[in-house]
Formats: C-alpha cells, sequence, structure tokens
C-alpha cells in the first residue's frame, strides 16, 4: 500500500475533521428546542383568610336592661328542636343563640310592648322572646326557623298565669251565686215578716173571741 507523504496525511485527517464538526453543527442547528420544565405546582393553596369582624359598640342601659330581661338557657321547641341562648363570655350585654350547628351573636333589644327582642349583629336572623314562648326568624327569607320555644322560665310563668286564670274563674263564678242567694235570703225574710203579724192577729183575735164567751 503506498502511503502519502505525511504533510499530506495531516491535510487530509484536519479535513476529515472539519467535515463531522460542520455535520455535528448542521444536526444539533436542526433539532428542535425542547420546551422549559414549567415550575411545580405548589402541593396545596392558602387557606383564605377569615373576614375581619368589625367590633362591636359597648352596651348602653337600655340593652343592659333588656340582657337582664332573657330568659338563658336551654328551650324545647316544636319537632324536637331546641335552641340554647347564653350570656356573651367577652361581650357584655350581648348573647350567644344556638340552635343545631348554628350560632349567632345578638344584640338585647327591649321592644315598646315588653317583649325582648334578639338582633343578630350581622342582620341575618332575628329572635323574638314574649311571656309565653319565644321564636327564631329568619329576616331575609321572611320565615320562621324555629317556633313554640319554651324555656324553664316561661313554662313557670304559664303554670302560673293558668293558675290565676282558673282562681279567677272560680271567684267570677261564686260571685254569680251571691245574687241569687242574697234574693232568696230576702224573700225567706220577707215571708217570715209577713207571717208574723198574721200571728198576732190570730192570737188576738183568739183572745177576744175567748173572752166574749167567758159569762158576765
Amino acid at each position: 500500500m503506498t502511503r502519502l507523504p505525511r504533510p499530506l496525511d495531516h491535510l487530509l485527517h484536519g479535513a476529515a475533521l472539519g467535515v463531522l464538526c460542520a455535520f455535528a453543527i448542521t444536526a444539533s442547528a436542526a433539532e428542535p428546542a425542547k420546551p422549559a420544565k414549567s415550575a411545580p405546582a405548589k402541593a396545596a393553596k392558602a387557606a383564605p383568610a377569615k373576614p375581619v369582624e368589625a367590633p362591636l359598640a359597648d352596651a348602653n342601659a337600655d340593652q343592659i336592661d333588656a340582657a337582664e330581661r332573657v330568659y338563658y338557657g336551654a328551650y324545647d321547641c316544636e319537632f324536637n328542636q331546641t335552641i340554647d341562648i347564653e350570656k356573651h363570655p367577652k361581650h357584655a350585654a350581648y348573647v350567644n343563640v344556638k340552635s343545631g350547628k348554628s350560632i349567632w351573636l345578638m344584640k338585647p333589644v327591649l321592644s315598646s310592648t315588653g317583649a325582648v327582642r334578639l338582633e343578630d349583629t350581622k342582620g341575618e336572623t332575628l329572635m323574638v322572646q314574649i311571656a309565653s314562648k319565644s321564636m327564631l326568624l329568619n329576616i331575609k327569607t321572611a320565615r320562621r326557623i324555629v317556633d313554640e320555644c319554651i324555656s324553664p322560665k316561661q313554662r313557670e310563668l304559664i303554670a302560673t298565669a293558668k293558675a290565676a286564670k282558673e282562681a279567677e274563674a272560680a271567684k267570677a263564678a261564686e260571685a254569680a251565686k251571691s245574687p241569687v242567694d242574697a234574693a232568696a235570703a230576702a224573700a225567706a225574710a220577707a215571708a217570715s215578716g209577713s207571717a208574723l203579724p198574721a200571728a198576732s192577729n190570730v192570737a188576738a183575735n183568739g183572745s177576744a173571741t175567748e173572752a166574749a164567751s167567758r159569762p158576765k
């Protein structure tokens, strides 16, 4: 095999290397660029911040008076439902009203009729308390959430009112009988009074007859 001269051999070797480099550059330029990987998604979304509630106004004398008239404790309502009213642990003269899983922060207000209104500080519900019962209303839908709620204090007032009504009825019945008895007594007295003069006349006439029949 005929060997090329060394300078020519080096020249051919360099030319071959140049061709290979040029082919590699062309191939890399023709290859499409790969899209960059997106940042990994967060494992969990951050919890939404709780809304900041507006501060409650300090209770005035009227609100304190109304809060003292609230019947606190457990209420038995219709359809085996219950309501519980308790004093708010932080805000004086405010109450918590619980029904099921719902809790409302309410402000006691005394109405002109004597009823106590528990007004929701968020304007969603209203509880009305009278002597005989209480009811919880939804202001926005104008519907009753629960009705016929009676606390132990209201039950006591109902029993007292019932006993007073029965006593008044018995007194009225007794008063109705009194005029009849009085009229009967008056009639009996009148009859006995008229009989006495008649008896006296009979006795006098008898004495006169006896005296006339005697020999003179």
